[in-house]
Order: C-alpha cells, then sequence, then structure tokens
C-alpha cells in the first residue's frame, strides 16, 4: 500500500464530527477519555483496523469525550472506550467496548450494513 493510500485515524470534535458523518457513507468513532486504561488498551487494534483492506472506505475518526460537550453528553451513562457507528450521517450502533473482540464485532456489522440507495 502507498503511502498516499493509508488511512490513518481522523482526531475531530464535536462540531467536525456531524460534518464528517454525512461527508463519508461509513464513519467509524472512538469516544476516548483521560486516564482511561481500557482506551489504551484499544489503542493499537484502532490504528490497525485503519490499515486492513476490508476497512477501506470506512472513515475513522476519535474523540476526546473531556473536551468536547455533545461527546460527553453521548457518553454520561457509559464509560470510555465508546464507539460509535455512522452510516448515510445516521447512527446505526454504540455501546461502550472494552475488548477487541467486541470493537471487531460492531466494525464487522458496520462493513455488512448495506446503505439505503438515494
Amino acid at each position: 500500500m502507498t503511502e498516499e493510500a493509508r488511512q490513518h485515524v481522523v482526531d475531530t470534535d464535536d462540531d467536525h464530527l456531524r460534518r464528517l458523518t454525512h461527508e463519508h457513507l461509513k464513519v467509524f468513532a472512538k469516544f476516548t477519555s483521560e486516564n482511561c486504561a481500557a482506551c489504551e488498551l484499544l489503542a493499537p487494534p484502532f490504528a490497525k483496523f485503519v490499515d486492513a483492506p476490508e476497512n477501506v472506505g470506512i472513515l475513522f475518526v476519535r474523540l476526546n469525550s473531556d473536551e468536547n460537550p455533545v461527546a460527553k453528553k453521548m457518553m454520561a451513562e457509559k464509560i470510555a472506550p465508546f464507539f460509535v457507528s455512522y452510516c448515510q450521517g445516521r447512527l446505526l450502533e454504540c455501546d461502550a467496548l472494552t475488548t477487541e473482540a467486541e470493537v471487531v464485532a460492531q466494525l464487522d456489522r458496520l462493513r455488512a450494513f448495506v446503505p439505503v440507495a438515494g
């Protein structure tokens, strides 16, 4: 894979997340928090998912919920890390996940989701 073709995790904020979910067909977001052990454990796999060939076409984004009021409110009842799947600007699934297997399962469901034809 060429360097230009490599994807990367996009660090964003509340304002830009909304725009990104409408500009990209599928978005997989990770909401993190400071001093979160599970967030740290899941950082390497999350970065690895970005480069997996089966994930081409999915935009991976990361938000620090401590710095973003909308993200913080969304996580009020949950613990970090919190993963959210979007398709065509709509929220498909959101959950607090603490293992790589749980993240892979949610990502599999996003990949398998067939968007509605416009």
